[in-house]
């Protein structure tokens, strides 16, 4: 009943924030203890534009252009994507460099990105406490 709902759909992006953050908080645990090894490139997490590109699919429906396939190896110009599909992936950065050993890792930086991602974390955490209550008071017996 509830699981095609708006309600639900934002359930689980919540749910998938919690855990593409805790997968950013290890990325940067990396690049931070490695900022003295030469030769060491930084790593980031990469999810935020792939998610928006599928919403912003989804919400406009005229980028779509439907495709004359008369073979079933054709290759169709448009190719519905879910949510559901969108991962996290992690990228190296090879093309900046910070120091003479090669080393890209700006600490300052990774402890910025290391408290905006507990923040981030937090905020999905009470958004996510505000959505079951408000299924708990939903389901509630009248």
């Amino acid at each position: 009943m509830f699981e095609h709902s708006r309600m639900m759909q934002t359930n689980y992006l919540l749910e998938r924030g919690l855990d593409v953050e805790s997968i950013r908080r290890s990325v940067i645990a990396n690049n931070i203890a490695n900022v003295d090894v030469p030769h060491f490139k930084r790593s980031e997490v990469n999810f935020e534009s792939e998610l928006r590109r599928v919403v912003r699919e989804q919400a406009d429906p005229s980028n779509r252009f439907p495709a004359k396939m008369s073979d079933e190896r054709h290759i169709p110009f448009y190719i519905e994507r879910d949510i559901r599909g969108v991962r996290p992936r992690i990228n190296l950065d090879y093309t900046t460099t910070l120091r003479n050993d090669g080393n890209n890792v700006d600490i300052e930086k990774e402890t910025v990105d290391a408290a905006k991602t507990q923040m981030r974390y937090n905020a999905y955490v009470n958004m996510l406490n505000q959505n079951y209550k408000v299924l708990k008071i939903a389901m509630r017996p009248a």
